[in-house]
């Protein structure tokens, strides 16, 4: 019998393998990102060792290595595939049942799928959209700041807040964001990520999509410390389709990648799971996709199918297209058995292409945006 959207289904982790805004007053959250990332740098470009090949003596090859854990201790990882509708208030008390409750089933970390507080669409991004800066906001000026960072500390757990629709604190310039706010256990905001790519697609007779019509990007790689774990990064949706971000955030140190997105139903199909299993095969890490689940009487389908994939690019659990909470605990060994079997940080030539992890990376918004 199939179950409407509006009842929820819990989907437990049912292993497919056996492993186990920045804002102007985050100076201290922002430092502490910043350097744990530049220490992060260092660290994985590790000891950068010039050794003499045997076919020529002038050969260089240069290998980039990192034994250090990433994963500091097993992380129980929740992805909410959230049923949201018009009206805000509702959608964000709905969420916070949903992170109470994966709470309750020992989650630790636990993410919300992109607009979870609105829906998804051009049409509908200036009219949901919330001031951020400067921060922290005002109740009136975000509820939603508010009712995340509260969810965070009710819950006691790392929170990835999907996305929310966010205004330019100057009305004049007409600019919104779509951003993802980060939140610890005990409330605080830990980071934001403005989008970075923008969705702008067109596949004749299926779909045509500009996000770009209402949407200003992001400017910066996010990486966020979760102390105690470790260095997540956070990107949304079509961020995903570029491997570089994912790679940055691999050679800072990050042990998973978690993207709230929300694909379609013709973009869905084709490469919502092979992209997560790409970056995952990539990286030698966990990634997390966390979908909205799919409302037929919405003006947008989205795909559903949240999923974790591990660092062997296994999909470990998937959700169907119905409200499901699917979860799973990441296992330090894991990864550390994965690139030790394959060991692809030892073996990277950066005397034939360049590190883009050595390249020019923005991990702050620019001044005063």
């Amino acid at each position: 019998m199939r179950i409407p959207t509006r009842f929820p289904l819990r989907v437990l982790a049912r292993p497919i393998l056996a492993t186990s805004f920045r804002t102007q007053t985050q100076s201290p959250a922002s430092s502490t990102v910043a350097a744990t990332a530049a220490a992060a740098a260092i660290t994985s470009r590790g000891l950068l060792t010039r050794v003499r090949t045997s076919a020529s003596a002038s050969t260089i090859r240069t290998m980039a290595t990192s034994t250090a854990p990433v994963l500091q201790q097993p992380l129980k990882l929740a992805l909410i595939q959230l049923a949201s509708g018009t009206d805000k208030a509702a959608n964000l008390a709905h969420a916070r049942e949903k992170v109470i409750e994966a709470a309750g089933g020992g989650a630790k970390l636990v993410v919300l799928p992109e607009c979870f507080n609105s829906p998804y669409g051009c049409d509908y991004f200036p009219s949901y959209a919330e001031t951020l800066l400067p921060g922290p906001p005002s109740p009136s000026q975000s509820p939603s700041y508010h009712a995340l960072s509260a969810m965070a500390a009710e819950a006691r757990v790392f929170l990835v807040g999907g996305s929310i629709p966010e205004a330019d604190p100057d009305p004049q310039t007409n600019k919104y964001y779509n951003t993802s706010l980060v939140f610890g256990p005990d409330g605080r905001l830990l980071a934001t990520h403005r989008k970075v790519h923008l969705f702008d697609i067109d596949i004749p007779g299926k779909i045509t999509f500009r996000e770009s019509d209402v949407l200003s990007p992001g400017n910066k790689v996010t990486v966020v410390e979760l102390p105690g774990y470790g260095r997540v990064a956070v990107a949304i949706c079509y961020d995903i389709r570029f491997p570089e971000l994912a790679t940055i955030a691999a050679r800072r140190g990050c042990f998973a990648l978690i993207y709230p997105g929300a694909f379609n139903l013709t973009t869905g199909p084709m490469h919502w799971r092979l992209l997560g299993q790409a970056r995952a095969v990539d990286n030698q890490l966990y990634v997390a996709l966390c979908s909205p689940a799919r409302v037929l009487d919405s003006s947008y389908h989205a795909y559903g199918h949240s999923l974790i994939a591990d660092p062997l690019a296994r999909v470990a659990v998937e959700a169907d297209e119905r409200e499901a909470i699917v979860t799973l605990e990441l296992d330090p060994k894991a990864i550390e058995e994965t690139r030790r079997n394959i060991p692809l940080s030892t073996q990277r030539r950066f005397d034939v292409y360049p590190d883009i992890n050595e390249g020019k990376i923005s991990f702050e918004e620019p001044s005063g945006k």
